[in-house]
């Protein structure tokens, strides 16, 4: 098979006539030799301009519009890690084996965000579940301290009365001050109890 050069005239044949006209426009454009070739617009739509103009009377004041303000995150991450390996650890026991499940999918499937704006609780097999609420709405919240108290459950109450309950939540004594802290409450957390209780 021969090579012939593509863009060259002499090589033009019947068939590479037939060929779309946006083809051709790009064949004629990159060839040097060929001039260059407008085709008619194929729209013959009516265009109607539109002039707009402030009115006289009132002057024109420029709108300064704020920084959004920049979401910083103070902790992101899943349940402790101790949680998972003492239930799998208890969970060759048929009695502890409902709670192995539920550690595990804890452990794979859900996701604590706490950033200066917000609370965010993520969820399910690919995160389509979410909840989130701002500080503002919290009214109260508790802390459970879990196993030696290496990890614990922080429980939300909002001002509505729902009560948001997030297990297993590593540094949850610090998480729970810095919820309290951003929903301009006065700093004591409450702890249910007076130890740390089971798994």
């Amino acid at each position: 098979m021969a090579s012939v050069p593509l863009l060259s005239p002499s090589t033009t044949t019947a068939a590479s006539c037939r060929t779309s006209s946006s083809l051709t426009h790009q064949l004629l454009h990159l060839s040097s030799k060929v001039p260059f070739h407008t085709f008619p617009a194929r729209n013959h739509r009516l265009i109607t301009k539109l002039n707009v103009s402030s009115p006289t009377n009132k002057p024109v004041t420029s709108t300064t519009s704020k920084k959004p303000i920049e979401e910083i995150i103070f902790f992101d991450g899943g349940a402790h890690y101790g949680d998972l390996v003492a239930n799998l650890l208890l969970g060759f026991t048929l009695f502890w084996l409902p709670l192995t499940l539920a550690a595990v999918s804890r452990a794979f499937y859900l996701r604590y965000r706490f950033t200066n704006l917000r609370v965010t609780v993520i969820s399910g097999l690919t995160g389509q579940d979410r909840s989130d609420f701002s500080y503002k709405v919290i009214k109260d919240v508790q802390v459970v301290p879990r196993f030696i108290g290496e990890w614990g459950d922080v429980v939300i109450t909002l001002k509505d009365g729902t009560k948001v309950d997030l297990r297993s939540v590593p540094k949850f004594r610090e998480i729970a001050k810095y919820c309290l802290s951003m929903a301009e409450k006065p700093v004591v957390t409450k702890e249910d109890g007076t130890g740390p209780r089971g798994f």
